[in-house]
C-alpha cells in the first residue's frame, strides 16, 4: 500500500515535469521556427522563395540594414542570395523582382539584371560555408525547367560540381566560344558551348535562346554553368544546356551538382 500511494503521489510531480519540459520544448520550437519557418515555407509553398526575399529580404534590408534570412540583398543589381536548406553549401540567387522563371521574357530584354554574373559571384559564400576557396571547374550554377522546378520564382543553384561531371567536360574547356558540341552527362543528352562572358550577348539565358529552334520553347529548357578553365578571365565559362522535349534530354540539371560538396571532403 506504501507503495501505491508513493506511486500515486508522484504523478501530479511527473506531470508538472513533463508539462513544463513540453512548454520548454514548445518555446524552442517557436523560437526555431522564428529564425528558419520562413525559409521551410518555400519547401511547401510553390510562393514560398518570394515571400521570403519579397516580404521579408528585401523590406529587412531596406528598412533595418539586414537582409535576414537572406544573406545579402543587392538592389541595385535586382538580386538576393539566399542559403537553401538542403546542401551543405548550397545557395539560391533569387531576383528582388518578381520573376517566375527560366520562360519569363523579362531575362532577355536589354539591360534585365545579369542574374548569372551575380550567381557567379555568389559562389564566394559556397567558398566561405566549406572554408576553402573552389576552383571554378568546381563551381557550378545551374536552373531547372518550368516543369521541373518546385518554386514559381526564378532561383539559381549555387554549389559545388560532381567530380565525374567536371572531369566529364574537360574537353568542351577549349572550344572557340560560340559553337555547341553534344555531350552525355549522367544518362542525359546535352550540348555545350564556351562563352567569355556572363553578360549582355554572353548572358547564357540569351546564349540558349538564340540556339533553339523554332518549334523549341525556353520553358523546357535547363542550364548549368560552370568554369571552363581554372582562371575565368582568361578560360572563360562553359554553359551546358537540355530540354524537356529534347529525345534524351532533360528538364533538370541539378543532378549534375553535388550537394553533398564531396570535392572539400576529399581535401
Amino acid at each position: 500500500m506504501s507503495r501505491t500511494r508513493h506511486a500515486n503521489s508522484s504523478r501530479p510531480f511527473r506531470r508538472l515535469r513533463l508539462a513544463s519540459l513540453t512548454a520548454g520544448l514548445g518555446a524552442a520550437l517557436i523560437a526555431a521556427l522564428a529564425v528558419t519557418g520562413c525559409v521551410r515555407l518555400s519547401t511547401f509553398d510553390a510562393n514560398g522563395l518570394w515571400k521570403v526575399v519579397g516580404d521579408q529580404c528585401v523590406p529587412n534590408a531596406r528598412d533595418k540594414g539586414q537582409p535576414g534570412p537572406c544573406t545579402t540583398v543587392d538592389f541595385q543589381k535586382r538580386y538576393a542570395v539566399l542559403k537553401d536548406i538542403s546542401g551543405r553549401a548550397q545557395y539560391l540567387l533569387i531576383p528582388t523582382d518578381r520573376v517566375s522563371g527560366i520562360e519569363s521574357p523579362d531575362i532577355l530584354y536589354a539591360g534585365s539584371p545579369e542574374y548569372w554574373a551575380g550567381a557567379w559571384s555568389a559562389g564566394r559564400y559556397v567558398d566561405d560555408k566549406l572554408k576553402m576557396t573552389l576552383a571554378p571547374t568546381q563551381l557550378g550554377l545551374e536552373i531547372n525547367s518550368s516543369q521541373q522546378r518546385s518554386q514559381n520564382q526564378l532561383h539559381i543553384h549555387v554549389d559545388c560540381m560532381r567530380n565525374d561531371i567536371a572531369d566529364a567536360l574537360a574537353p568542351y574547356r577549349h572550344d572557340a566560344p560560340g559553337s555547341w558540341r553534344w555531350a552525355t552527362l549522367d544518362g542525359k543528352r546535352y550540348r555545350v558551348t564556351r562563352v567569355t562572358s556572363l553578360t549582355d550577348r554572353s548572358n547564357p539565358f540569351r546564349v540558349v535562346e538564340r540556339g533553339l529552334d523554332p518549334q523549341q520553347a525556353m520553358a523546357t529548357q535547363t542550364i548549368l554553368v560552370t568554369g571552363a578553365g581554372p582562371d575565368t578571365a582568361r578560360d572563360g565559362w562553359l554553359v551546358v544546356n537540355s530540354a524537356q522535349d529534347m529525345e534524351g534530354g532533360t528538364g533538370t540539371a541539378e543532378g549534375l551538382l553535388d550537394h553533398s560538396c564531396a570535392l572539400a571532403k576529399a581535401q
